[in-house]
């Protein structure tokens, strides 16, 4: 059998076609309906000419969007899931780097699709889910499809303003799921709760590890995000068993309060990603969930969600830090000295540098970047070895462990010294009555702004930082906010914080 990721949902569905494959805010889904559904907007698609096309999904995340990507595949095309919110000069760019894509939108995304002002082919979801699947037709498109094939392209923030498209292929995505579910024992009975919206790669996780295993992907309604304690009791009304979250979206639940009373025992795992997770945070969830396993994750979109992770030691405090972990089976992780050389002494930083199959194919119509970013092993010269340069930077500390050290572009030249934003980050939140921090540096003032939740006085962290960080390190302004903005993915929007700060001024 050719490695295609359908072959996921195909499998699940002919072993249990009536076991629950999806649980939305319309209701109950079976494998059966979704392979049937799916059968039928790929057949639809493959008819308009989809083979090897982008075809944007712009739709509300749940069953129907589901059933959206998959048609695309179905039809020999790659799915681009985009936010129905998305803004139009952002919409326009992805048509335009696209080239030439089809479009399917809902209800939701109607007003998107219609404020577009370039010429695009673009259909309603509900015509195509109408007809009646060309089993025939599908069944010689997916022969044709190699592995090396896309099965989606998702568009990241790119340093000039223009987003990147990071296409991921078949090989990859398979690559990655095998060994997740394999690491974690995702099984069948478990049900996955899907928190990251259909265009950020979190939800790779949740829906081919739910497919892989036969499980019940559980999509959790995006406004129950504004109501945290209302999306406790969804999570427990739907006994949700794992979850695998964006750090900000666990810290929204805690920091409101809502684990207080939360009964959620049906939980055996917590998997975090997308930054660091502060310790006051990680503290409440674990004292909610005793019983569970947490583990961190690490890795970029262009190398398929995660390459390396660590499963918490319940016997540890992590005073000093959780670590990045161990490379999952199917990938070699590398920290790289600036010289090109592997760091194997304790207490060197270097920049995490990743190699396997899961690496994406590149960025969609960039060249440019994908030579710069995607490079040959420079450990060695003996054969091609492709690796995808991260710029995260990582220390070997003196257990052998990685610690998360920061970005390469997150380093500020601040007083005459360098500073990684993350470290005060992370030193005001050992501070009490910090719940959570984040910094940012005002290039045109020279000036490092905190910003921090929680019932500390501001008048009263300067004293008590300077106990803590060198001068070159402490903040020139410190102030509260009632909640820290984040970006459509969950993570925490430092350039959102530097608004708040020019606004003041």
């Amino acid at each position: 059998m050719k490695t295609h990721v359908l072959n996921y949902l195909e499998t699940s569905a002919a072993a249990n076609p009536e076991r629950c494959a999806v649980i939305d805010e319309r209701g109950f889904h079976t494998y059966r309906e979704l392979a049937e559904q799916s059968q039928r907007v790929g057949s639809a698609l493959a008819r308009i000419g989809a083979r090897k096309r982008g075809v944007i999904v712009v739709m509300d995340k749940g069953f129907e969007a589901l059933t959206a990507q998959f048609g695309a595949l179905y039809a020999g095309g790659f799915y681009v899931p985009v936010d129905p919110n998305i803004p139009a000069s952002r919409f326009e760019s992805i048509v335009s780097t696209l080239g030439n894509p089809l479009v399917i939108f809902d209800e939701a995304g109607e007003n998107a699709v219609q404020a577009l002002q370039a010429e695009v082919a673009a259909f309603s979801y509900e015509p195509l889910v109408a007809g009646e699947a060309d089993v025939e037709l599908i069944r010689a498109i997916r022969e044709s499809v190699l592995e090396t094939e896309p099965v989606y392209t998702l568009f990241t923030s790119g340093s000039t303003g223009t987003p990147k498209g990071v296409v991921i292929s078949h090989r990859a995505v398979v690559a990655f799921i095998d060994s997740f579910v394999d690491v974690f024992g995702i099984k069948a009975s478990d049900r996955i709760g899907n928190q990251a919206p259909f265009d950020f790669d979190v939800s790779t996780k949740d829906i081919y590890s739910s497919m892989a295993a036969g499980a019940t992907l559980v999509v959790v309604p995006r406004k129950l995000f504004m109501q945290p304690v209302d999306l406790v009791g969804y999570l427990e009304r739907h006994q949700v068993t794992v979850l695998i979250w964006a750090v900000a979206a666990l810290c929204l639940v805690s920091a409101y309060h809502a684990l207080g009373s939360a009964n959620l025992r049906s939980i055996r795992m917590v998997m975090f990603s997308g930054e660091v997770m502060p310790q006051k945070h990680l503290k409440a969830w674990r004292q909610c969930l005793p019983e569970a396993t947490f583990v961190n994750l690490y890795g970029p979109t262009e190398i398929t969600c995660n390459c390396l992770y660590h499963v918490l030691d319940p016997q540890r405090d992590y005073a000093e830090g959780l670590p990045l972990g161990k490379p999952f089976p199917h990938c070699n992780v590398i920290l790289a000295d600036s010289a090109g050389q592997t760091v194997r002494k304790p207490g060197v930083e270097g920049e995490l540098l990743v190699s396997g199959p899961s690496l994406a194919l590149g960025y969609l119509g960039r060249q440019d970047l994908t030579d710069r970013a995607f490079v040959q092993n420079p450990t060695h010269s003996n054969f091609p070895e492709r690796v995808y340069r991260t710029g995260d930077v990582a220390l070997l500390d003196e257990n052998g462990e990685l610690i998360f050290r920061g970005r390469k572009d997150n380093q500020v030249k601040y007083m005459g010294h360098r500073v990684e934003l993350e470290e005060v980050d992370q030193a005001f939140e050992q501070l009490p009555g910090v719940n959570r921090c984040r910094c940012v540096f005002d290039q045109r003032r020279k000036r490092l702004l905190a910003f921090y939740e929680g019932t500390a006085e501001p008048g009263d962290l300067p004293k008590i930082a300077r106990d803590t960080l060198p001068s070159f390190m402490r903040p020139t302004s410190i102030r509260r906010i009632c909640g820290m903005p984040v970006n459509k993915n969950g993570k925490v929007d430092r350039q959102a914080l530097l608004g708040l700060a020019k606004t003041r001024a």
